[in-house]
C-alpha cells in the first residue's frame, strides 16, 4: 500500500532542509565515510569469530597479526572531530576481542596494545580505558613498559581535574612501575603526583586517595622493597580487577606480601594489610 504525502508537508521539509548549512552535510558524509572504513577494516576480524574455534593455533596467530595491521591503519584515519566516537567504537571492539577467551587462550592478547593506542590516543580522558589498559597490558599481554608509555602519552593531555578522578591514572602507572617493571623511583614519583592531584579534589574519595598515595610513596622512600607498598599496589589491582584471572593473581600478590584476603559467602573481599615494615 502506497502512502501519499501532502504537498504542504513536502514544502515544509524543503524549507527546513534549505535552512541547514551545506557544511553539515559534508561533515556528516565525512564521518560516515570514516566509520565505513573502520567497519570495513574490522569486518574480517569480526566475521571470523564464529570460525576461529575450529582453527589451529598458527592460523589464529596469523589472524592476530592481521588484527594488529588493521588497527594500525585505523589509527591513521581522519575522524573529522569525532575522536570520542571512534574511540568508543574501538573500545566496544576490544571488549569483544578480550571476551573471546577460547581464542585468546590460543592466540594470546598481542593486539591489545594496538587497541589501547587507538582508544586512548583518540580519547585520553577516557578514565576507565586506563584501568583496562593496566591489567590487560601487564597481566595478559605481558607488556607493562608499553602500557606505561601509553599512559604517559595520555597524561600529557590531562590535568588534576580533567578528567574527574584522573589521579587514579597516576596510581595505575605506579602499580605497573612497581610490580611489573621494578622501577621503584618512578613508582614513587607517580604516587606523589597521584597524591598531589587527589589533594586538589574536594571529595572525600579524593582526600583518601591523596593520603594513601602519600603513604605509599613514603614507604617506598624508606624501603624500596617495602611489603606494605607492594600490598597497596596489589590491593589496587584487586579493586580494579575486570575478571577472575586478575582477581586470583591479585590475591596471590597480596598474600605474598603477608597480607590476608578472605571471601564472604556473598562474594565480598575482606583484605588485611601485612605487618608494618
Amino acid at each position: 500500500m502506497s502512502v501519499s504525502i501532502p504537498i504542504s508537508v513536502w514544502e515544509k521539509l524543503r524549507t527546513k532542509l534549505a535552512q541547514v548549512s551545506p557544511t553539515l552535510f559534508v561533515q556528516v558524509g565525512c564521518i560516515l565515510g570514516a566509520f565505513t572504513v573502520v567497519v570495513y577494516l574490522q569486518t574480517p576480524q569480526l566475521a571470523s569469530l564464529k570460525q576461529r574455534k575450529s582453527l589451529d593455533r598458527a592460523v589464529l596467530r596469523q589472524q592476530e597479526a592481521q588484527a594488529k595491521a588493521q588497527l594500525s591503519i585505523a589509527k591513521t584515519l581522519p575522524t573529522f572531530g569525532f575522536d570520542n566516537l571512534v574511540a568508543d567504537w574501538h573500545f566496544i571492539d576490544f571488549i569483544q576481542y578480550f571476551g573471546d577467551t577460547e581464542v585468546r587462550a590460543k592466540a594470546g592478547y598481542g593486539a591489545s596494545m594496538e587497541y589501547f593506542e587507538a582508544i586512548l590516543d583518540r580519547d585520553p580522558r577516557f578514565l576507565y580505558g586506563y584501568f583496562y589498559l593496566s591489567s590487560t597490558g601487564s597481566l595478559y599481554a605481558g607488556q607493562p613498559e608499553r602500557s606505561v608509555t601509553i599512559m604517559n602519552r595520555g597524561l600529557k593531555s590531562l590535568s588534576p581535574k580533567v578528567p574527574d578522578r584522573g589521579y587514579y591514572i597516576w596510581r595505575l602507572k605506579a602499580v605497573d612501575e612497581l610490580l611489573f617493571l621494578g622501577k621503584v623511583p618512578d613508582a614513587r614519583n607517580s604516587m606523589l603526583t597521584a597524591a598531589n592531584w587527589a589533594r586538589q579534589s574536594s571529595t572525600t574519595e579524593g582526600q583518601n586517595v591523596a593520603r594513601l598515595s602519600q603513604n605509599t610513596a613514603a614507604y617506598l622512600a624508606r624501603n624500596p622493597n617495602s611489603k606494605q607498598a607492594q600490598f597497596d599496589a596489589w590491593n589496587m589491582v584487586l579493586g580494579a580487577a575486570v575478571d577472575d584471572f586478575v582477581i586470583k593473581r591479585a590475591i596471590v600478590g597480596i598474600r605474598s606480601t603477608g597480607g590476608k584476603v578472605t571471601i564472604s559467602p556473598s562474594g565480598e573481599f575482606k583484605v588485611e594489610a601485612p605487618a608494618k615494615d
